[in-house]
């Protein structure tokens, strides 16, 4: 670890809570319907996309009606890119000629990028047509993180309003979170990008002539529009296979520094707005505080083990840290720090394969979404799942002082526990059920590129990956098999769909509530005490359930290294 490299470090945090009030305030005003600086420009654009849908966006929803307008939005949204991606031989804006996706493949990426996974069993520069691209995967990514956005405010509505029955109009707040925050940032963003020298074409790939004169066919493409979006939303779908190792992706340390802001920035910037909605902003510094520890420590870990190497490298007289998989460009610390943002957030983007990560420095990506992604997680997806954890943690400390448990006014009774609780089991169910069925079949197994526990590391990753809808792999999978087409797309929108219902019924239950006035015995929840809390929830709670499994993985295979024991490949 070098002085240097913490600097680059602590320069992205300071950035990220530079920008979470502002970024904040912004959001806020926007979903609260009052004037922006945009609003000139959109409002009339917004009003007539309300005529045009025939949506009265003064009429609100219960939660019930919510949901099932999230739901039915996303189905339909599945299917058309289902559609899109088996037609798209035969439509035009495909300058490559690329065949039909297969059907299995199909239904993989449909899932993966309607529920904000943008897990890719497959090379997007090989496979997929501009106008799948563009139409296909770049709306799908505008709209999973609008879904994700509003899901999280409707949650906030029902802690900050009382004795109501609506948490709020899903059209309303999905048009605005686009149109308002989503599009204008990517419109700036995608500006930065092309001058910072990622390609933007509809043009055919080229070819060039190597220095040895062999023909080489170098894919370009609509790719900075796509990498605004996929970083901005946290959706992570590259356009390139190697994502955004790809310097056509992320060709400079300026482009690499704003991309990992921008994963975090409307993550943080949502604690803000809870604390903006709730009276308090104190309460929203208090929920990313808690998300700064957990990302610190993983920080931390993750670049410690990429610094120090490995002892039987070291052996042989070589020294410098872990550079496997990574590229000079950004060296240990960079890619260190590029894995856990892009973890702790669920955003699939890589510029280093976290297959060649050091055992424990592996394992920080894995731990980081088997917690349901709550440390800044996906765009909203992070608030909504971090505020489940808040209702255990209080629950905890009313049991340990004997009282109701209360939250912002609001008591926390059974249901609303139970819920918590049936969002936060739906991802071990997912991750550890289909990693336990795979391991023991022939089929699965053979598609690992590595024998022993890291091979095993190999699964458990790409099943955590899917049911936390983070989408990054460790890279030594061969998904594109019917198996974990399929199995990797029900655990993506098991761990999307299963999470939002009971966090939304909770919703629903809150927002009804009459709020009850503070007392000498109520807990502050926005101080130091509090948020010791709520981080020994999110380990304890999330944490503990996976530690079984992280034994057998990333853990044994690091004590096994110390010991000087190597594994070879399967079969």
């Amino acid at each position: 670890m070098t002085l240097n490299g913490w600097l680059q470090i602590a320069l992205f945090c300071v950035l990220v809570v530079a920008l979470t009030r502002p970024i904040g305030g912004y959001m806020t005003a926007v979903f609260e319907g009052r004037r922006t600086l945009l609003s000139p420009a959109l409002a009339p654009v917004e009003r007539g996309l309300y005529r045009l849908a025939g949506v009265d966006a003064r009429e609100e929803q219960h939660w019930t009606g919510y949901v099932v307008a999230m739901l039915v939005f996303n189905g339909l949204g599945l299917l058309a890119l289902y559609g899109l991606q088996r037609v798209q031989g035969a439509l035009p804006l495909n300058p490559m000629g690329m065949a039909a996706v297969p059907p299995e493949l199909a239904f993989n990426t449909a899932a993966s990028f309607v529920t904000n996974t943008n897990w890719q069993n497959y090379g997007g520069e090989t496979t997929m047509s501009y106008l799948t691209q563009m139409a296909g995967l770049g709306v799908q990514n505008f709209l999973s993180a609008a879904t994700g956005i509003v899901l999280a405010v409707a949650l906030v509505r029902g802690l900050a309003r009382a004795s109501a029955g609506a948490i709020g109009n899903f059209w309303t707040d999905l048009v605005r979170a686009t149109l308002y925050i989503l599009l204008p940032i990517c419109v700036v963003y995608t500006l930065f990008l092309v001058w910072q020298g990622i390609p933007q074409t509809l043009g055919p790939s080229v070819e060039a002539t190597t220095l040895e004169g062999a023909k080489q066919v170098i894919a370009i493409g609509p790719v900075a529009s796509q990498v605004a979006i996929k970083m901005l939303g946290t959706n992570g779908g590259g356009f390139f296979n190697t994502n955004a190792a790809h310097p056509f992706e992320n060709p400079t340390a300026l482009s690499n520094l704003v991309q990992m802001v921008s994963i975090f920035l409307i993550g943080a910037g949502l604690t803000n707005v809870f604390g903006r909605m709730v009276g308090s902003e104190r309460q929203g510094w208090a929920i990313l505080a808690a998300m700064g520890i957990l990302f610190i420590a993983g920080v931390a870990v993750c670049y410690w083990a990429e610094a120090a190497g490995n002892p039987l490298i070291h052996a042989l007289g070589i020294d410098g840290g872990n550079m496997e998989g990574k590229e000079v460009r950004f060296g240990v610390a960079l890619s260190a720090l590029f894995a856990v943002v892009t973890t702790a957030a669920s955003c699939g983007a890589v510029n280093a394969m976290h297959d060649s990560l050091m055992p424990l420095g592996g394992m920080i990506p894995l731990i980081n979404m088997e917690l349901g992604e709550v440390i800044v997680g996906g765009v909203g997806a992070g608030l909504y799942g971090i505020l489940l954890f808040v209702i255990i943690a209080i629950f905890i400390s009313g049991l340990m002082v004997g009282r109701t448990p209360e939250y912002l006014g609001k008591k926390i009774e059974a249901k609303e526990v139970k819920m918590a609780m049936l969002a936060i089991l739906c991802l071990p169910l997912a991750m550890l059920t289909f990693t336990a069925i795979a391991v023991v079949m022939a089929g699965p197994v053979s598609s690992i590129a590595n024998a022993g526990p890291h091979g095993f590391s190999e699964i458990l990753y790409a099943y955590t990956s899917a049911a936390a809808n983070n989408g990054s792999a460790f890279g030594g999978l061969t998904g594109n098999t019917p198996w974990y087409n399929v199995t990797l797309a029900i655990a993506m929108l098991a761990g999307r769909f299963l999470m939002i219902v009971p966090t939304l019924a909770i919703a629903g239950s809150l927002v009804a509530k009459k709020r009850i006035p503070a007392s000498s015995g109520t807990f502050p929840t926005d101080g130091p005490l509090f948020v010791g809390l709520l981080t020994g929830a999110v380990v304890i709670v999330g944490g503990l359930t996976f530690f079984p499994a992280l034994a057998v993985g990333p853990i044994v295979e690091h004590l096994a290294m110390l010991a000087g024991r190597t594994f070879g490949f399967p079969g």
